[in-house]
Parts: structure tokens; C-alpha cells; sequence
């Protein structure tokens, strides 16, 4: 009987769930060790797990480890050590343009060049550090950022300011290495990043959709509308492109489950409150006949909500979606969505 609860609760823990387990696990030094490759929002993530983790029995602690050491067998039982594997791991997991700056972490020293440690800063003060640069200036760093962070560091500049960065950051393709050395310098970040003799790959209309899709529906909204007066053609490509909740209905159904795996149910019934019927249906065939009753009764025991908390809860959905799909673990595969409500 006993067996059987820690199963369950082992099944229970996400995958950041059981980074957490694993960290704690290694102690201090060690994993600081690993932190150290991490990004900033990995770090958070895992961070944020850590702090929360409470009772913690030594068999969900030996199950996480027995799982790690399996998957770790399985993956480095040849060319452990060698930059050639590594290189080749890496890039055959997250793709070339994601491996390349984990790779040099890894690789060459741990070097962070100052567009990376703008990562590690708040909105705010990110906004602050650029505010008073050429826009061509604000466009790079505003692309070279993930688009939640980003679009956060956009809502600290007035509309006019916006619509600029985000029609430069959809004509931008490549950077020249020169420039990317150039505004290093200007960040006065104490460590340089490696000189590749390649341009850097930015921008570009995706970009400028995946920034749209983590700003708040009103600045969106204006910002759409702007861009449509000044370039009609280049806000119908940013419209295909950006990835709205209405979209969930077209994730297959095993994508639909492994997401339902990672959002609590508190979130799911908030969203759903302001959900079509296409959507609230996906996720109830996906789910057992038991669940999917409990949910129903949820969402109809669940009072009048504000639109703006629906909203929030729709951005986290979003939000873990794209992580996975940006992982592998899912597909996304709607375009075009409508502004949701």
C-alpha cells in the first residue's frame, strides 16, 4: 500500500519537479556546478521548485535518482568527455541557433556576453539600460531576448517607442558580428562573448509574433492596429504566425494530455472560463470520465472572474506549451488565431 502511494506521488512530480529532487540531492557546491549551465529562466524555474519542496520521502528522492542514472547510462555510454559528442548532443537536441550559446558556456569557459546578462535583469531595468539607445540598438536587444522578457521590457516604453522596435525587429534577419561586438562593449558587461565569425541570426517576422503573443491584450491589440496602417501585408504575416489560446484546438490529443500534465488545476478552470466551447471539449475528451466531470463542476461552481486574470492564466498555458514545443515534447500546430476574450 505504501508502494503504491509513493508511486503515485513520483508520477505526480513534473520534470522540473524532479530537477529540483535531483539538485537538492547533490548538495551545494555541486549544484551551483550545474546551475551555472542553466539560463536564467531554467534557473527560476528549478529555483522556484526547490524552494517549495516539502516532504520529500527517500523513495520518491531514490526513484529520481534511479531514473536520472538510467537515462544518463543510456545517452553517455560512448564518447563521454569529448567536444565532438557534446557539440554533436547538444545540436541534435535544441537545434543549431539554441545549442550554439550553451555550447560555448560549456565549452569555453562559461563566458557571458553582456546581451547575455541582460537576460538575467528585470524588465525594468533592461528597458532602462536602452532606453536612451539608437532604436536600431533597442531592436537587437529586444530580439536577442526571449519573447515573454521581451514583450515585458516593450511595456515600459510609450506606443510610439513599441511600434518602432517591433517593426525593426520584423525586418531584421542577420547581425553582423561586428555590431554584436560593438554593443557588448556598450553594455559594459565585464565578459565578452566568443567572436564567430558568423552572423547571428535575429529577428525576423516570427520573432516579432512571439513578442506579440506575451504582450497584454490591449497594448497588442493597439500595436496590431498600428502596424496594419503602416504595413498591412507585414501585419497579416505577424497575425499567421503568432500562437493564441483558440489554437489549443488544434494540438493533438497526446499533446493535449502531456500539457494538461503541467498546468494545476487551478489555472486550467481559469482559463477555460473564458474559453470557447472547441477548446473546453479538447480538453475534456482528453481527460478520464471522472476528471472531466470534476472540471465541469469546477468551472460552473467557479463564480464571475475577472478578464484580466483569464488572461493571465491563458499567457501560463501559453507560455508552458511553447516550452514544450520549443523541447520537442509537443506540436504546436495553429496559425492564425483570433484575439481572445
Amino acid at each position: 500500500m505504501s508502494d503504491n502511494r509513493t508511486a503515485t506521488k513520483l508520477t505526480k512530480l513534473t520534470k522540473v519537479d524532479k530537477a529540483a529532487v535531483l539538485l537538492l540531492s547533490l548538495g551545494e557546491t555541486d549544484a551551483a556546478q550545474v546551475l551555472r549551465h542553466l539560463g536564467p529562466k531554467e534557473v527560476q524555474r528549478v529555483g522556484v521548485a526547490m524552494a517549495g519542496m516539502r516532504n520529500i520521502h527517500r523513495e520518491q528522492v531514490e526513484q529520481v535518482m534511479g531514473e536520472f542514472v538510467e537515462i544518463v547510462g543510456d545517452q553517455t555510454s560512448l564518447g563521454v568527455g569529448s567536444d565532438a559528442y557534446i557539440r554533436k548532443m547538444l545540436t541534435s537536441a535544441l537545434g543549431e541557433d539554441k545549442a550554439g550559446n550553451l555550447i560555448d558556456r560549456i565549452l569555453l569557459g562559461g563566458s557571458t556576453s553582456g546581451l547575455d546578462s541582460l537576460k538575467w535583469m528585470e524588465p525594468r531595468a533592461v528597458a532602462d539600460v536602452i532606453r536612451y539607445e539608437h532604436p536600431q540598438i533597442q531592436a537587437i536587444v529586444v530580439a536577442y531576448l526571449d519573447p515573454d522578457q521581451a514583450a515585458e521590457v516593450l511595456s515600459h516604453f510609450d506606443h510610439k517607442v513599441r511600434l518602432d522596435i517591433v517593426l525593426r525587429v520584423s525586418s531584421l534577419n542577420t547581425v553582423q558580428p561586428a555590431a554584436l561586438k560593438e554593443l557588448n562593449q556598450i553594455l559594459e558587461k565585464q565578459f565578452s562573448g566568443s567572436a564567430n565569425a558568423t552572423r547571428a541570426a535575429m529577428g525576423g517576422v516570427k520573432r516579432a509574433a512571439d513578442i506579440m503573443n506575451f504582450l497584454d491584450s490591449s497594448v497588442e491589440g493597439q500595436l496590431m492596429d498600428s502596424i496594419r496602417e503602416l504595413d498591412e501585408d507585414l501585419s497579416m504575416q505577424i497575425e499567421d504566425l503568432m500562437f493564441v489560446f483558440d489554437n489549443l484546438a488544434d494540438v493533438d490529443d497526446r499533446g493535449i494530455q502531456a500539457l494538461m500534465r503541467e498546468v494545476s488545476s487551478e489555472v486550467l478552470v481559469l482559463a477555460l472560463k473564458g474559453a470557447d466551447d472547441a477548446i473546453k471539449e479538447k480538453v475534456f475528451k482528453n481527460m478520464s470520465k471522472r476528471a472531466a466531470e470534476l472540471l465541469r463542476d469546477d468551472l460552473e461552481a467557479k463564480g464571475p472572474v475577472r478578464v484580466s486574470d483569464v488572461e493571465a492564466a491563458q499567457k501560463e498555458i501559453l507560455t508552458i506549451a511553447r516550452r514544450m514545443a520549443e523541447a520537442g515534447e509537443i506540436v504546436l500546430g495553429g496559425k492564425g488565431g483570433e484575439e481572445m476574450v
